[in-house]
């Protein structure tokens, strides 16, 4: 079995870790979730080492740069190791509701570090996995109605894609066979996240929270970010070249599976 080395053991690579031990894999990692100090240079340099496979799910910093890159990008790109990296759709900007695939034009919405850090990683000859929100077990639609957390904001022509976090963890393992390059991972169904709302009020058979403005709804600048941004991001890419299969094509599917 191979050696995966994580840079940033969260909550997503934290999941792809978990399947990765759960076929024998050996998986070191820094973050919440590893067993090596990212400041450590030698402990980090040693792991690295001996990985076969290096992923990446850590952001770009506040100046803007990779900090993996710039601290162990020497390491990383050395030899033959698969690489991987844990990008976002955030990098296709605004599109007024259009599809995006790989080919749609980067570096024109708000996130100009983490485009930037995504062309990085594909010049190292990456397998570069652009996510849009996610969602799993704990950080889902029916976490904040049982909290009473969730908003439906008054924006009638607003669309997301989404994820749930085990279809991002069997996308990274695919792609271990995949050849580099940029691939959307993506449910099939683009929507409102007033939609979502509603299901997960639905399955809880709970009411659905009152419409409301931005401004009623006291968003924090974070999430109001999110709603200034407006795509539908197609998949096809992982499922023809990768083999890719999404457990929870929508997010019906999703919802359901967490109830």
């Amino acid at each position: 079995m191979g050696k995966m080395f994580i840079f940033g053991m969260g909550y997503t690579a934290g999941r792809v870790a978990d399947m990765l031990r759960g076929r024998g894999w050996d998986v070191r990692g820094t973050g919440r979730g590893g067993n090596c100090d990212f400041g450590d240079d030698e402990q980090v340099r040693c792991a690295l080492g001996e990985a076969s496979h290096v992923l990446s799910s850590v952001p770009p910093d506040e100046s803007g740069g990779d900090p993996v890159l710039a601290t162990y990008g020497d390491l990383v790109v050395a030899g033959t190791r698969w690489l991987g990296y844990l990008s976002s759709t955030g990098v296709y900007g605004d599109t007024g509701g259009a599809w995006v695939d790989e080919t749609a034009p980067t570096g024109t919405g708000r996130r100009s570090a983490r485009t930037e850090a995504d062309a990085a990683w594909l010049a190292t000859g990456a397998r570069v996995f652009r996510l849009p929100g996610i969602y799993g077990p704990g950080r889902s639609a029916l976490d904040r109605v049982r909290t009473g957390r969730a908003h439906r904001i008054d924006l009638p022509d607003q669309v997301f894609s989404r994820i749930h976090v085990d279809d991002i963890a069997t996308g990274v393992l695919t792609g271990f066979d995949g050849p580099p390059g940029a691939y959307n991972l993506a449910d099939d169904l683009p929507c409102s996240q007033n939609a979502v709302i509603e299901e997960a009020c639905r399955l809880l058979r709970l009411p659905p929270p009152p419409l409301q403005t931005m401004e009623e709804a006291e968003l924090s600048p974070m999430a109001r970010g999110f709603y200034t941004e407006n795509r539908r991001v197609a998949n096809g890419k992982a499922r023809r070249i990768l083999g890719w299969q999404p457990r929870y094509p929508t997010y019906r599917e999703g919802l359901a599976a967490l109830v």
